[in-house]
Parts: C-alpha cells; sequence; structure tokens
C-alpha cells in the first residue's frame, strides 16, 4: 500500500510541478484517499482480502460468506474513512459491539472471517 501511496504522490507531484502550491495540497490528498480507495475496494471485490489480510488470514465478505460487490466495498471505505474523521469511534465501536464488529460492517452487514 505504501508503495502505491508513494507512486501516487510522485505522479501527482511531476503533473502539477508548476501549478501553484496553494490548491494543491488538498487535491494531493483526495488524489492520495483516492488512490486507498482504488486499493481497497479492488482486493475486497476480487479475492476479499488485502495483502495484509492475507497475512493475519483474514477474509471479508457478507454476513452470509457471499463475496462483496464493488457497491459494498466502496460503502466500507467510505463508512471507514468517515469513523476515522470522527478519532476512530467506528473501530472503538468494535470493543463494545457483542460480535466485535466494526461500525462499518455492523451497517453494511459484512463480517471478517477466518480465511482458509
Amino acid at each position: 500500500m505504501v508503495p502505491l501511496l508513494f507512486v501516487g504522490g510522485w505522479v501527482f507531484t511531476v503533473a502539477t510541478r508548476a501549478a501553484s502550491a496553494a490548491w494543491t495540497r488538498p487535491l494531493l490528498q483526495l488524489w492520495l484517499l483516492a488512490i486507498l480507495g482504488a486499493y481497497f475496494v479492488y482486493c475486497w471485490h476480487a479475492a476479499g482480502q488485502t495483502l495484509a489480510m492475507k497475512t493475519w488470514q483474514l477474509r471479508l465478505a457478507h454476513a452470509d460468506g457471499s463475496p462483496l460487490s464493488v457497491r459494498f466495498a466502496a460503502g466500507r471505505y467510505l463508512l471507514a474513512l468517515w469513523s476515522l474523521m470522527f478519532l476512530g469511534a467506528g473501530f472503538l465501536w468494535a470493543f463494545a459491539d457483542p460480535e466485535r464488529q466494526f461500525l462499518h460492517d455492523r451497517l453494511l452487514g459484512t463480517r471478517l472471517f477466518i480465511a482458509r
């Protein structure tokens, strides 16, 4: 994931080299969020796992075990971002949840499973 952000940041910097610095920083941040979003949505939709999830042998799917559509993967990414903007409240939700689910998983009906 870090190499994607590094290359994406480099491409953006080269493309906007002559531009005014006043608007490039927020645009760079949006660009990097879009790159992260594309990475997570693709991985969750295609295999149900990111590289880190493969390492920990976790798989993301609907509660019934079916794979995520692009719409659900994108929704999970956006809700997780929203949670981060509120100091990680959606992630802290797992401590109070009886099934230890994150808030974005609870809202979308998705779950983390042990991959076999």
